[in-house]
């Protein structure tokens, strides 16, 4: 029980690295025009970073370590993108709205369903990550809590992927933490579901297709949705900037992870 009990802990300690992210991105200091578009650049430079270093290879091999597992990863890749892309389209863009409209309605609005989007695959994403690190720390506590450590140094710029959009649209920090704290939880709740039923019942070619849908959702959002804002928010530079730091931070954090 005590094995279990540290397995949890060490997994929850992981997920709530999310958290410091949230409060990078609500910062007071990040609360101008440059700070929020340095953020959701930031998180677009993590986001895709992640997608193309770590999720779509793990798809992959998920699906077979083949050409045509590669092939379907990427056909999912392409429908996780067009989910994305149908649920924008629910929305007026900006672009289609009165310029008075624009800072208060629909770029808002759009911002904040983004924030809501990026925290629901995010948690997709955080749920085989609780499963491993859980069953590492099980088998090995070591192992497992150097696992945790590089897990939550790349779970920092997924917080701020989180929050950044929530905070832009919202002005509420609370709200932003909010949405960072429940995908952060997804780690824990992974790791023990996923010991107790998923690990038995869900085959490893569905876990692949799973990754590929989340990496296409992240794909679109970060080109179509928080690059864009960055941009518009504080011009290119700042956009540019924002995206190589954030791709980075989570290649950084990806060797660890590998290393780990």
């Amino acid at each position: 029980m005590s094995e279990v009990l540290l397995a949890l802990g060490v997994t929850l300690l992981a997920g709530a690295a999310t958290i410091i992210g949230g409060l990078v991105a609500t910062h007071g200091r990040l609360s101008s025009g440059r700070g929020l578009a340095a953020c959701l650049a930031f998180a677009a430079g993590a986001m895709v970073m992640v997608s193309v270093g770590e999720i779509i290879p793990k798809g992959t091999d998920a699906l077979g370590r083949d050409g045509r597992a590669l092939l379907l990863t990427l056909v999912l890749v392409v429908l996780g993108a067009a989910v994305v892309l149908i649920v924008q389209q629910l929305v007026p863009r900006a672009a289609d709205t009165p310029a008075a409209s624009v800072d208060g309605g629909a770029q808002l609005t759009r911002l904040r369903r983004s924030g809501v989007v990026v925290a629901l695959v995010v948690a997709g994403h955080n749920l085989p990550e609780g499963l491993a690190t859980f069953v590492a720390t099980l088998d090995d506590p070591t192992t497992g809590i150097a696992i945790a450590v590089a897990i939550a140094i790349h779970n920092v710029p997924e917080g701020v992927a989180v929050a950044a959009p929530v905070h832009a649209a919202t002005g509420s920090r609370t709200k932003a933490l909010m949405y960072t704290t429940g995908s952060g939880l997804a780690e824990p709740v992974g790791g023990l579901l996923g010991y107790l039923l998923l690990a038995s019942v869900l085959p490893e070619a569905a876990m692949g297709a799973v990754f590929g849908l989340i990496a296409g959702m992240m794909l679109q959002i970060s080109l179509s949705e928080l690059l864009p804002a960055a941009r518009r928010f504080a011009g290119t530079s700042v956009a540019a900037t924002g995206l190589a730091g954030g791709a980075a931070v989570m290649a950084v954090s990806l060797v660890l992870l590998s290393l780990g």
